[in-house]
């Protein structure tokens, strides 16, 4: 291998894709790309008459920007997630019912997973395995006293 290069690429990005909410970006950006490849459709499946608008093209575009945005920046998930809602929701007018209701959903689904995500919490210790702190094991805690009463 190459001396500047990482030893195991696989492990690195798993770390990476774990720092953030990568399943989520995916899934928004999937369901833009998913409502975008929906307007080139034939005639024959395009249910809206105005699904060759400008309007079509910018939200699912902005779902897919929104998507990757969520990946790549991950301390303005919040705002992304909210963009991405609100043009999934859109999408449902302005492009073909928003990819035949799975764009949306995609983009629903993602939006919700990005604004629900909570950076860098350390893993929760199940409770039968909790250790305690050496020296409180057999001791009661007292009741605090108030001051002045013996």
């Amino acid at each position: 291998m190459a001396p500047g290069r990482p030893r195991h690429p696989w492990r690195t990005f798993r770390r990476w894709r774990h720092r953030r909410p990568f399943g989520a970006g995916v899934a928004l950006a999937l369901g833009g790309a998913e409502i975008l490849l929906t307007q080139r459709a034939s005639i024959n499946v395009i249910l809206t008459a105005g699904a060759d608008s400008l309007v079509g093209y910018v939200l699912p575009g902005l779902m897919v920007i929104c998507g990757l945005l969520v990946v790549l920046n991950p301390r303005q998930r919040l705002f992304y997630s909210v963009v991405g809602v609100l043009a999934s929701l859109g999408s449902w007018v302005t492009s073909n019912l928003g990819g035949f209701f799975v764009g949306m959903m995609l983009g629903l689904i993602g939006s919700s997973l990005a604004f629900g995500w909570l950076p860098d919490r350390p893993p929760r210790q199940r409770r039968l395995f909790r250790r305690r702190k050496p020296g409180t094991a057999g001791r009661a805690t007292e009741a605090p006293t108030a001051a002045g009463t013996a």
